[in-house]
């Protein structure tokens, strides 16, 4: 029986002082509990979790309509590197980090890294006006219900809201942040993917 994947872990400090980390959601993403703040969130533990190449959890095959209506397939950007952004226009971290992710979506997309958002318990047009706002013009699945984040749950959950994946061109993670990143972090992260073997 083979074991799983051995990560490379940094403490929470580290990874909050190197991406600038904060989570909106710990536990049910999204739910509305005595501990939020009001928000529709609950504050989460932010942390950094790296894989040695070709070692971290393969990412599941999703599909589904994105907040635009066209179908997506998670599985055509293999061969890519892909981030895949958890978020929802009402998580305030999301709104820090969005600006970011919009910066480094149009520097990197010609060295063939693809942005992916999953919009996790939103409305359609609350996700839209939130895309428009920080002109992000990569898709993102519709995820009302969480159906896609309960795939990623078996291999690397998201556990809190924002949540970043950087998967590598062979379909593995290579990464996981879960709170908010920042454009020099995030930055660092797909470059060493884009420099791992195919």
């Amino acid at each position: 029986m083979m074991g799983l994947p051995r990560p490379v872990f940094r403490t929470a400090a580290a990874a909050a002082a190197a991406l600038a980390l904060s989570a909106c959601a710990a536990g049910p993403i999204a739910d509305t509990t005595p501990a939020s703040n009001g928000q529709s969130f609950v504050s989460g533990r932010a942390s950094l979790t790296v894989f040695h190449p070709g070692q971290g959890p393969v990412a599941p095959e999703v599909s589904g309509r994105t907040l635009t209506g066209t179908m997506l397939r998670l599985g055509q950007y293999r061969g890519d590197v892909v981030v895949m952004n958890f978020w929802g226009s009402w998580c305030t971290p999301c709104r820090a980090e969005a600006p970011a992710l919009a910066a480094l979506a149009q520097r990197f997309h010609a060295a063939g890294v693809r942005f992916v958002g999953v919009d996790i318990r939103d409305s359609v047009a609350a996700a839209l006006a939130f895309q428009r706002d920080f002109r992000i013009s990569y898709p993102s699945f519709n995820d009302p219900g969480g159906s896609i984040v309960l795939r990623f749950s078996a291999s690397v959950s998201p556990a809190g809201i924002p949540t970043t994946l950087v998967i590598a061109r062979d379909g593995r993670v290579s990464a996981r942040v879960i709170g908010s990143v920042s454009y020099n972090g995030l930055r660092q992260l797909i470059r060493t993917a884009l420099a791992s073997p195919a």
